[in-house]
């Protein structure tokens, strides 16, 4: 058992407290921690609401956003020296809070260019 259970089972029972009441005021607590880590990331709610919502309607916008948005983790390397890889650098970029919305743009820009306009993207892949 876990102090932080035990301790608070020992507090409510000293305090009259029935268990259910305890279990109730535990899961208040709780979703009360979990309501808090969310809204620390609301500030960028506004920002995921806009890419979410921008719309691919024009051929040049389409071809810009998928030159600028790169189709792998440009960070992402091995580090050799003498032909041996003396270690790896993971991908940085899913450490990006907007990270899926960036990539869903372009995934809806290329959608386009290869939808609507009829273009081949493979220079883009």
């Amino acid at each position: 058992m876990k102090v932080f259970e035990s301790t608070t089972k020992k507090i409510f029972f000293a305090s009259s407290v029935s268990l259910h009441e305890a279990e109730t005021k535990k899961a208040d607590v709780s979703q009360l921690q979990v309501s808090y880590s969310q809204s620390a990331w609301n500030f960028l709610r506004p920002f995921r609401d806009w890419l979410d919502n921008l719309k691919v309607g024009d051929r040049q916008f389409a071809h810009r956003l998928c030159q600028l948005i790169p189709a792998q983790c440009p960070f992402e390397r091995d580090v050799k020296l003498f032909g041996k890889t003396l270690f790896h650098i993971p991908p940085m970029c899913k450490l990006n809070p907007l990270y899926e919305e960036v990539v869903a743009l372009r995934f809806r820009a290329l959608c386009y260019l290869a939808d609507e306009c009829g273009e081949d993207i493979s220079q883009y892949c």
